[in-house]
């Protein structure tokens, strides 16, 4: 059985593989295939997780690949959403400044404190949950298969800018803290 131990990163990547194939299934109106593309990407992430987690084959690497294969997704999808002209370019800004900030605190973390390992926080799956949402209501409208209205959807774009924003602090505040902690526990004690 270890000997497969690699088949969650190798979900893992084919799900990195999709995030331009969607981008341009979605600026070029395939919205069929944009919205298979999200769905097996979505059972992708179910999978890879699954099986590292009942057959222990969680890696460093998984944790650090599976957050940017979400990432890339997500980033993908905004902005081709945002070309077609279906969501704002400030929530994109949002959404990228954030993942930056997150970005670039892992790794300073992971230069300068110690080894990261990918932890997201249930403030963090709930946004990126928003966002998926938001993606596929929008990718199941273009296709015909519902139309939301036009409530429902600003309510979401509201939704996801709200949680993005203060998931984004959230993140600051608690790595500053764990940052902080972390040097005051390496200072040598100076009466």
């Amino acid at each position: 059985m270890m000997r497969a131990a690699w088949i969650p990163n190798l979900i893992t990547m084919a799900r990195i593989g999709c995030a331009l194939p969607l981008a341009w299934a979605i600026v070029t109106d395939r919205t069929g295939l944009a919205l298979g593309l999200a769905l097996a990407a979505g059972v992708s992430d179910v999978l890879d997780g699954w099986l590292a987690k009942h057959y222990g084959w969680q890696s460093r690497l998984g944790s650090l690949l599976d957050p940017v294969a979400d990432k890339l997704l997500l980033i993908a999808a905004f902005v081709a959403l945002v070309m077609a002209g279906a969501l704002p370019l400030w929530l994109v800004g949002l959404v990228l400044l954030r993942d930056v900030i997150i970005v670039g605190g892992a790794v300073a973390w992971d230069r300068w404190i110690e080894p990261l390992r990918g932890e997201p926080t249930l403030l963090s799956k709930l946004t990126t949950l928003s966002q998926v949402v938001l993606i596929v209501v929008i990718l199941i409208s273009a296709h015909g298969l519902i139309l939301p209205s036009p409530n429902f959807v600003g309510f979401a774009i509201a939704l996801v800018a709200a949680l993005t924003v203060i998931s984004g602090l959230h993140y600051v505040v608690i790595w500053a803290r764990r940052a902080r902690r972390k040097r005051n526990a390496q200072e040598p004690y100076s009466p």
